[in-house]
C-alpha cells in the first residue's frame, strides 16, 4: 500500500489558498488529476498554472458551495472531464465571528452555517452518487478543534464545526458497506495568508496564538495536506468516522 495516487480524480474546495492550495499541489504532486474548486476565479486558476508548470493535471471549476447547482455542476463536470470522482475534500470554510453568544447577529449565524454545513453536506449530497457509481471513493471534510471543544467568541464557528464532524461520522457508517470511507480533519491556527492578514493589525498575535500551542508553533498548510493525503490513501483503507485533531498537541492539554 502507498500514497500513490495515479489514475485517481480529487476534487478540493476552498483550494484557491491556504490549505486548500498545498493540498491540491500534494495531490497532484502524487498523481491525482486535481479539480481545483474556488469561489475566487484568479485564485483558483493560478494554483491550477501552478501544478501544469511542474508537469501536473489539473482544472478549475468555479464553486459556491453554498449554491447547490453549482456543486452538483462541479461533480458533473469533473465525471465529464475524467470519468470518475475518487477523493473529494471538502475544505472551503468561513470563520467571520467574533463575539460572545447573546451579540451574535442571525445573519452572521445563517451565513456561517450556510457555508460550513449546509457547503459540506451538498457537496457529499452530489459526491456520494458518483462514488457509488463506481464503487467506492474517500472523502475528507474540514472541521477544526472549535469541533471538538469551546471556542470562546466564536459559538456560531464552534456549532458549525462540531455539525461537520456529525455530518461525517454519520456519513461514515451510512456507506461503509458501500467501500466510501468519509474522514473529518480538525486543525487548529494553521500559518495561512488569511491568518497572516488578521495578524498584521497586532504583530504579537501570531506570536501568542503559537504559544498556545504545545509544540510553540502554528501548523503549516502542506502539514495539513499530509494528512488529507493520509486519510485518502490505501494507508487508511480501515480507517473511516474519524474526527483527527491537526493541532500541535492542544486538544491532549
Amino acid at each position: 500500500m502507498s500514497q500513490d495516487f495515479s489514475n485517481r480524480v480529487a476534487v478540493i474546495t476552498g483550494a484557491g489558498a491556504g490549505i486548500g492550495r498545498a493540498t491540491a499541489r500534494a495531490f497532484a504532486f502524487q498523481g491525482a488529476a486535481v479539480v481545483v474548486a474556488d469561489i475566487n476565479q484568479a485564485a483558483g486558476e493560478s494554483v491550477v498554472e501552478e501544478i501544469r508548470a511542474e508537469g501536473g493535471q489539473a482544472m478549475f471549476v468555479a464553486c459556491d458551495v453554498t449554491r447547490d447547482e453549482e456543486v452538483q455542476a462541479l461533480v458533473t463536470e469533473t465525471v465529464e472531464r475524467f470519468g470518475r470522482l475518487d477523493i473529494a475534500f471538502n475544505n472551503a470554510g468561513i470563520e467571520i465571528e467574533q463575539s460572545k453568544l447573546a451579540d451574535g447577529e442571525e445573519a452572521i449565524f445563517d451565513h456561517i452555517m450556510d457555508v460550513n454545513v449546509k457547503g459540506v453536506w451538498r457537496c457529499m449530497k452530489h459526491q456520494i452518487p458518483a462514488m457509488l457509481a463506481q464503487g467506492g471513493g474517500a472523502i475528507v471534510n474540514t472541521a477544526s478543534i472549535a469541533g471538538l471543544g469551546a471556542a470562546p467568541k466564536m459559538s456560531i464557528y464552534s456549532a458549525s464545526k462540531h455539525a461537520v464532524i456529525g455530518l461525517t461520522k454519520s456519513a461514515a457508517v451510512e456507506y461503509a458497506k458501500k467501500g466510501i470511507r468519509v474522514n473529518a480533519i480538525c486543525p487548529a491556527v494553521i500559518d495561512t495568508d488569511m491568518f497572516r492578514r488578521a495578524a498584521e493589525s497586532d504583530p504579537r498575535k501570531a506570536e501568542f496564538v503559537a504559544s498556545l500551542h504545545p509544540v510553540g508553533r502554528l501548523g503549516t498548510p502542506e502539514e495539513i495536506a499530509a494528512a488529507v493525503l493520509y486519510l485518502c490513501s490505501d494507508l487508511a483503507a480501515f480507517t473511516t468516522g474519524v474526527a483527527l485533531p491537526l493541532d500541535g498537541g492542544t486538544t491532549a492539554v
